[in-house]
Parts: C-alpha cells; sequence; structure tokens
C-alpha cells in the first residue's frame, strides 16, 4: 500500500461523508441542524479539496480552501445570529399576553 492509496481510501471517505451531511441538509428536522450540517459539508469540502492537492500536487488549490474557510466562518456567524435573534423574537412575542393589552377593556 503507497501513500497515493491512503490518500485515495481519504478521498473516497470524505465523499462519503459529503453524502451523509448533505442527507442531514435535505432532511433535517430543524434549521439549526441544517446549519451544522451545511458546516460539516463545508469542512468536508475544504478536506477535500486539501487531499486533491496533495495528490495532484497543486499548491494553489490550498488558497481555494481557504477561501472557502474564510466564508464558511463568515457563514456560520451570519447564522448563528439569525438563529439567535429568531428565538430572542419568538420568546418576547410569547411573553406578552393578548389578554394584558390594555386596549381590550
Amino acid at each position: 500500500m503507497t501513500f497515493n492509496d491512503l490518500l485515495y481510501g481519504i478521498l473516497v471517505l470524505l465523499v462519503l461523508s459529503m453524502g451523509l451531511a448533505l442527507i442531514r441538509i435535505l432532511e433535517g428536522p430543524r434549521f439549526a441542524d441544517r446549519v451544522v450540517a451545511l458546516d460539516i459539508l463545508a469542512i468536508l469540502a475544504i478536506g477535500t479539496i486539501a487531499v486533491l492537492a496533495i495528490i495532484t500536487d497543486a499548491p494553489f488549490m490550498l488558497d481555494v480552501a481557504m477561501i472557502i474557510a474564510l466564508t464558511n466562518f463568515l457563514t456560520t456567524i451570519g447564522f448563528a445570529y439569525y438563529i439567535e435573534r429568531s428565538h430572542f423574537l419568538d420568546k418576547q412575542q410569547s411573553s406578552t399576553n393578548p389578554k394584558d393589552s390594555p386596549h381590550d377593556t
């Protein structure tokens, strides 16, 4: 078994893991599950690009992986802000009881 055989095996495992993450994105019961699966999918894509860069001896592909990593970081922060904000608004709306409104008297 050579080093390239090991890299091809890792590549197969990464692609299979990407398929499982894609299934979680499509069938995730909640939005937060889909966000985590999308984050995992991006991390696996970065790993796949890194392995391909080693196999093909193309270091420029690592720059692409770095750009994906930075974009993934920013989108994760954006989704986390959105989820936190939506939970805050849901709690705020559920805490105000329409029966306590002074306009109903």
